[in-house]
């Protein structure tokens, strides 16, 4: 079981579900989400959530702050999604 698999389900339920996401990738420091609709992110959870710094919204695109461990966090929440890590 990976160390980050329950902050990845929390994120993952957080942004909207599965269903919610549109697409994933991520920077330096943040998962960069396009989300469906972004109104169902609940950024009051997130932003208190341990693991993630902050949540920002710009240019499409919904974005979780990690720090430097955001090529785990993603490797572990496209798992669950699902998805191929890029």
């Amino acid at each position: 079981m990976s160390t980050y698999n329950q902050l990845a389900a929390d994120i993952i339920a957080n942004v909207g579900g599965k269903d919610n996401i549109k697409s994933l990738r991520h920077c330096i420091t943040r998962l960069r989400f396009q989300l469906k609709d972004e109104s169902k992110a609940n950024d009051s959870y997130l932003k208190n959530r341990e693991g993630i710094i902050t949540t920002l919204s710009a240019a499409g695109e919904y974005m979780a702050v990690i720090g430097e461990h955001v090529p785990d966090v993603f490797n572990e929440v496209s798992r669950q999604l699902g998805r191929e890590a890029e």
